[in-house]
Parts: C-alpha cells; structure tokens; sequence
C-alpha cells in the first residue's frame, strides 16, 4: 500500500510545474520545521556549535534547511521526468572533464559527496550524461521505501546495492567495471570508523573511499550538488585526489580520510541550509572506538 501511494505520489509530482513545486516545498519546509521539535532543536544545537554562530542565526539557516530538505524530497519523487533531453533545464556541471578524465583512467572512480542539497540528483548529473554510476544505500526501516527509492533511482539509470548484503563483492566489481562508485560519507560510521575531527568535534567517519581507492588504485573524485539562488542545482567537481602510499597502510588510510573530511566540511561550511544537521553524526563516542587496523581483507579482495 505504501509502495503504492508513494509511486502515485511520484506521478502527481512529475505532472506538477516544477516552480510550483518548488513553492510547495517552501511550504511543507517551514511546516515540517514546526512539527519536528526535537529533530530541530537538535540541528540548532550542532549548528551552534559546529558554526559558532548566535542560537537566532542558527534557528534562521535550520528553518531554511528544512526547506531545502522538503524540497530534496519533492524532487526525488520528481526524478522520473529527468531525461537525456531535459536535465540541463535544471543541472549545469562545473569542471565535467575532471570526471571524464578520472574515468577514462580505466580503474572506475570513488566520488566523494555527502548528504549535501538534492544528492540523489548528483547521480543523475552523470547517468544523464552517459557515464555509468553505482551506490552503496542504507536500507530505510520500510522495505516499500526503499523499493520505491530503488525504482526511481532505476529510472536516472543508477545501480544500487544495499548496506547488508554483499555490496563489497558488487562495489568492488563496480570499480573493476571502471564505473563510478558513490560514497555519502557525512554518516557516523560507529564503532569501526576513523574518528576525526568534523565541524570542531571528534566523529566516526567513514573509511570506504580511501579502503576503495587504495585497493583498486581508483582517483577519487569530490563532486557535491548545490541549490542556486536561481533555482538550478550546480554540481561542482573537485580536483582529482590519489590514496598516497607512504608505507603504513593504517596511516595512511587515515590521513588519506582526514583530507577528504575536510573537503566535505568546507562544503557544508560554505552551504550550511543544505545539509542535514539534525543527523546524528556524533553519535559514536570516542569512548566506543574499535582498535585494530581498518584495511583487513575481505570478499575477494575487498577490504573494510
């Protein structure tokens, strides 16, 4: 039933204009804000914090966070009247080359982004260009949910694997494939990330592009998707950025991680109303760190 409602939902938000659309988004934002009281207090709190800014500046750029974050929503159930033809009425690409460049290496390339404006339009900022994406995804708690994300992600032509399965196996292969392999790698990563510094405090943080990139000497490739004054999204595309063997393969690693952390930081600090800042991203203390190296081999060749 709820795979049902959601995809007729999408139907109704394909046929709707997208400016409208946009407005109907500003509306649920500012509605959502209300609603959510400990969702909202706790992206004022981070925010604070992480920005140093006054608590009322805070509330202002979550309440328009929100906004963005029902938008992003309102466009993903859009993204089935995305195509070949139509796309750059909504996507212009910065610096495309770099990503072209990085793939025609033959080794497959690790984008490095976040959950960072409408994220799932990044991958459709590549498909729609003919360039072949996969991504690891969190299952959500509703497994009609994720089929619905899955099949509207089928439609900008991304192929998806799920946390929990065997999506090291199909990543790595993914990379082999020279294919582009996505990364979110804003998430608390629990107990087995690399705890580093992230917008001023100590956060588990994911390890997968610098494990990746190591294992199959794949560059890896910054992009995020950004929400214009203008009403477009703009991705931008960083500078390639190569795993460095200096011969300790934990250190490594983590220095390796530490400079793509900073990269993903500086982002959300340029852009602070579109990330998700009620996400629980310190929600590992250091207290809970695994020891041991983060490199061990596993599934044929692939490592975490």
């Amino acid at each position: 039933m709820t795979y049902k409602f959601l995809m007729m939902l999408s139907f109704i938000v394909c046929h709707t204009p997208y400016r409208l659309l946009m407005g109907i988004g500003r509306i649920l934002g500012n509605l959502y804000n209300l609603l959510v009281k400990k969702e909202r207090e706790r992206a004022v709190k981070q925010m604070t914090e992480a920005l140093q800014i006054p608590e009322a500046e805070a509330r202002r750029l979550v309440k328009e966070s929100f906004v963005n974050l029902a938008r992003n929503v309102l466009e993903i159930l859009y993204m089935p009247h995305l195509n070949e033809n139509n796309f750059r009425d909504y996507i212009e690409i910065d610096h495309l080359e770099r990503m072209k460049e990085a793939l025609a290496e033959g080794r497959g390339v690790v984008v490095l982004t976040g959950h960072i404006g409408t994220w799932e339009w990044l991958s459709a900022s590549f498909t729609l260009n003919g360039l072949p994406v996969t991504a690891i995804a969190k299952p959500q708690p509703n497994i009609q949910y994720t089929q619905v994300l899955d099949d509207l992600r089928a439609t900008i032509h991304v192929e998806i694997f799920s946390r929990g399965t065997s999506e090291l196996l199909a990543a790595a292969r993914a990379l082999k494939k020279g294919k582009i392999l996505g990364f979110l790698a804003d998430q608390d990563a629990g107990p087995g990330g690399a705890f580093i510094d992230f917008l001023g405090k100590p956060a588990s943080t994911p390890m997968g592009p610098a494990v990746f990139s190591r294992k199959f000497n794949s560059p890896v490739v910054p992009a995020f998707i950004l929400r214009q004054p203008n009403g477009k999204h703009k991705v931008v595309i960083g500078e390639v950025l190569r795993y460095e063997d200096h011969g300790d393969t934990d250190k490594d690693l983590y220095d390796f991680t530490v400079r793509m952390t900073k990269i993903v930081e500086q982002i959300i600090r340029e852009n602070p109303t579109q990330w998700l800042w009620f996400q629980k991203r310190w929600n590992t203390p250091v207290s809970e760190k695994k020891t041991g190296k983060h490199h061990t081999v596993k599934a044929e060749g692939t490592e975490k």
